[in-house]
């Protein structure tokens, strides 16, 4: 539905126009009236008019004065006007200002009716024109951004085939000067971008000229001609709320061929974002690093320390060692080779190791090496350092576990062995346990975990199980059987031997006698 706006100062005129119209094009317009040219002004710049029906003498602004400065808005009405005189005056500055028809009054109906039928029409084909237009520019701006991604994407291409593709597209529009930028969002994700309103704004404003698009990884790149485009989106980022806005440019572009190459450079200043202090502007410039020291040394035989620390309980030499891997002032002097070169030797010779050693810990711990794995999933290296310690720590608590299980096998190995040897003396836990040099609480719990009872049963059925070879294969009396297998009296021995084995040790033996001497027979 449109809208219509009528403006007249004679309230009858207004009100017979709204009737007519709504008699005769129901539903078609939303129709709002208003009394003078200061009012329709208003009404045009706050919500806007597809058709203006004026009177040309109205109190205030008249509706001369209003076409002209409604001249000037992007988004005019068509105009229809309504006078009472037939002054050649008012058709002309009606012809000079665009006005689609002139009525005089009083108004006939079928005039007014046709009048906005052909207003109706013309606007129609605007819209399909523009319309027509809108896919069109669309279409090729689909194009620009898909041959860019291509080429971006692109391992190697020569420059120029490069800009023979480029040329194809109208991308050498941006030549002779051009800057290429990749934009980062705060807390280590790619911001999906929200400053596309502000670019199309400002370069239809200034006519500056940009290009945005989204690469394979997900960043926001935006080619332009002007510098100051990219200072602008920093502003506009911060004004509306979004901060932690990076963004890496490339150094001036002249030739479109070379395009891929200042792609690459805003990458490469993109990295530093990690170094980067609260207090930086957020654009980082590749001119600004490109002369970063390149003659570094990575700290391997520290980092080797650090990993041979694990398991230990020297926390607070690790965390030292960390600091001094990881300092900020020195990753500031040098090409970011440098850091990426520390982040591999701390993947390769302490992660990587610890679970090719070790195993794989908690889901846990998992997801923070396979996050602390790649530096450019954090925000900054306070945040990445921060997540490195926490999982050092982690990884030497785990260590320390892994050390502690595979100690306490082999204690409780050790006491099970004894127990077999010297069943027949005078036993208990607490000999054991000293035996193996382990609190007696401690070595109660690991005991049972370890065998699955407790250390009395398991001592019961060593004896028992002794005493049930003796009674097959020698003729001892049943007391010094007892006695042999380390039983205090034979009356406690045929208890415990009836209970485990269901019945009495002279029971047991006349069975097995029996079994021998019907083998026999």
């Amino acid at each position: 539905m449109r809208t219509l706006l009528i403006a007249d100062d004679e309230q009858k005129i207004r009100l017979g126009l709204r009737a007519m119209i709504e008699r005769e094009f129901a539903d078609s317009y939303e129709i709002v009236l208003v009394s003078d040219g200061d009012e329709a002004l208003a009404a045009c710049k706050s919500t806007g008019a597809d058709i203006l029906i004026t009177d040309i003498r109205m109190p205030g602004m008249d509706g001369v004065t209003l076409i002209k400065r409604l001249s000037d808005m992007p988004n005019k009405p068509a105009i229809l006007i309504l006078s009472g005189f037939d002054d050649f005056q008012y058709a002309k500055e009606a012809i000079r200002h665009d006005v689609k028809e002139y009525l005089l009054k009083p108004i006939v109906r079928e005039e007014l009716f046709a009048a906005l039928r052909r207003i109706e029409g013309e606007l129609e084909r605007k819209e399909q024109i523009h319309d027509r237009l809108e896919e069109s520019n669309q279409y090729r701006e689909a194009l620009r951004t898909s041959t860019l991604n291509g080429i971006l994407a692109k391992f190697a291409m020569e420059e120029d085939e490069v800009s023979t593709r480029c040329s194809e597209v109208g991308l050498d529009e941006f030549e002779p000067v051009y800057y290429v930028g990749i934009v980062y969002g705060e807390h280590g994700k790619r911001e999906r971008f929200n400053g596309e309103a502000y670019l199309q704004r400002t370069s239809e404003e200034r006519g500056w000229k940009w290009l945005g698009l989204e690469d394979r990884d997900g960043q926001i790149v935006i080619v332009s001609d002007q510098l100051a485009i990219f200072e602008g989106l920093l502003e506009y980022s911060i004004a509306s709320g979004t901060e932690g806005i990076r963004i890496g440019l490339s150094g001036k572009g002249e030739k479109i061929g070379r395009i891929k190459a200042c792609y690459e450079e805003a990458k490469q200043a993109l990295k530093y974002r990690m170094l980067l202090d609260q207090s930086h502007s957020g654009l980082i410039l590749y001119d600004g690093i490109r002369e970063r020291k390149v003659a570094y040394v990575i700290p391997k035989e520290t980092i080797r320390k650090l990993a041979n620390m694990l398991g230990t309980d020297r926390e607070k030499e690790m965390k030292a060692l960390l600091l001094e891997v990881l300092d900020t002032s020195k990753l500031c002097e040098f090409h970011i080779g440098y850091l990426e070169g520390i982040v591999k030797a701390l993947n390769e010779l302490v992660f990587d190791q610890v679970f090719h050693s070790y195993g794989e810990a908690s889901i846990e711990i998992f997801k923070m090496y396979k996050k602390a794995g790649n530096v450019y999933n954090f925000a900054g290296i306070r945040d990445y350092y921060h997540s490195v310690e926490n999982l050092l720590l982690s990884l030497n608590d785990y260590i320390r576990s892994i050390k502690a299980i595979h100690i306490e096998h082999k204690e409780m190995s050790k006491a099970v062995q004894y127990i077999h040897e010297h069943y027949h003396q005078d036993l208990s836990m607490a000999i054991v346990s000293n035996y193996v040099s382990l609190n007696y609480s401690y070595f109660s719990e690991c005991f049972k975990e370890f065998t699955g009872e407790s250390f009395v049963n398991f001592l019961k059925k060593v004896r028992i199980d002794q005493a049930k070879k003796l009674l097959e294969t020698t003729d001892d009396k049943v007391y010094e059987i007892s006695k042999r297998v380390g039983f205090e009296n034979p009356k406690q021995f045929n208890r415990v031997f009836r209970e485990m084995v269901g019945v009495s040790a002279m029971e047991f033996r006349d069975n097995k006698l029996s079994h021998r001497l019907g083998g026999t027979s």
